[in-house]
């Protein structure tokens, strides 16, 4: 696959499959790009998933969960030597072994969901941050189990995500009221805690995810409010930031906006970073984890 079918590829399926994650579109675009390969060795067929990788991080989509997906699902399907065989036998190994990490990736979600909406109670006021799938999930579950609750959403710009939260809670039934970013201070008095998602899990145990979650945070410690976080597995990355200076430009600008600016302290990031100190629980399907397990976790899922 050129760059061009592989971009295709991958808005293809990020724009027709609204309830797939990025980075699972960025899997199973390299496991199509394993599956048309023309090439005749291990080494040149590796040098091809890189430059597919490096096509989709510059589309203009989350590039942390695209970056740790890709890095992880590398790293399962050559986890074992490849040596010894012909390249076709090489290639049935690789694919064989990435439908297994896919399977466990479609796992991951309903293992969170289960987890994460067993701390939602009768009554609960939650407060949450623009629109997460896992997130949107844990309520319609927990809903669906009885509960009566009510989530404040952020409207969460400058995309305005969170009105497509907003909106498909209301759907279902759920209660939710939709508010201005700048009234989560006023509104945090009111809650019980934060439930949001992220686009990365990072090695220090902070996360990045949509701008504004780092304000969330800090008002949320000083006012002793726990602060939890929903992201799967796939979502670990071996990025260890000191602070928001310290995050990959790609993971803050769109690759248009790095190309064409010239400043960029005059562009506002897609997104920052909020240290492990203000997230109280991080739930994945790896289990419920504290932020200093994070590390650990992330040693196993690379061994």
């Amino acid at each position: 696959m050129n760059d061009e079918k592989v971009q295709k590829y991958f808005r293809e399926i990020v724009q027709t499959e609204k309830d797939v994650s990025a980075g699972v579109a960025a899997i199973r675009t390299l496991m199509e790009v394993i599956a048309q390969t023309k090439s005749e060795t291990v080494q040149e067929l590796e040098t091809n998933l890189k430059s597919a990788i490096h096509v989709m991080k510059n589309s203009d989509l989350p590039v942390a969960v695209i970056t740790s997906a890709c890095e992880l699902f590398l790293r399962f399907i050559t986890l074992v030597g490849l040596d010894g065989g012909s390249f076709q036998e090489c290639k049935q190994i690789m694919l064989h072994r990435g439908n297994l990490f896919l399977n466990k990736l479609g796992e991951a979600r309903g293992k969170i969901v289960k987890f994460a909406s067993k701390f939602i109670a009768d009554g609960s006021k939650i407060l949450t941050h623009s629109r997460s799938r896992v997130v949107l999930q844990t309520f319609c579950h927990a809903f669906k189990l009885g509960k009566k609750f009510e989530v404040f959403v952020t409207q969460s710009g400058p995309d305005n995500s969170g009105i497509q939260m907003h909106n498909e809670l209301r759907a279902y039934g759920i209660r939710s009221t939709l508010i201005l970013d700048s009234a989560i201070g006023y509104v945090m008095e009111q809650i019980d805690f934060i439930m949001i998602g992220a686009e990365g899990v990072l090695e220090s145990g902070g996360i990045v995810n949509k701008l504004g979650s780092y304000t969330m945070a800090v008002c949320a410690r000083e006012l002793k409010k726990s602060f939890y976080v929903l992201a799967e597995s796939f979502k670990f990355s071996r990025v260890f930031p000191l602070n928001q200076q310290d995050l990959p430009l790609e993971y803050k600008y769109t690759s248009e906006v790095r190309k064409s600016s010239t400043d960029l302290k005059t562009v506002h990031p897609l997104v920052d970073y909020t240290p492990p100190l203000y997230i109280t629980l991080l739930f994945s399907d790896l289990g419920i984890l504290t932020t200093s397990a994070v590390s650990d976790q992330l040693i196993e899922l690379y061994m």
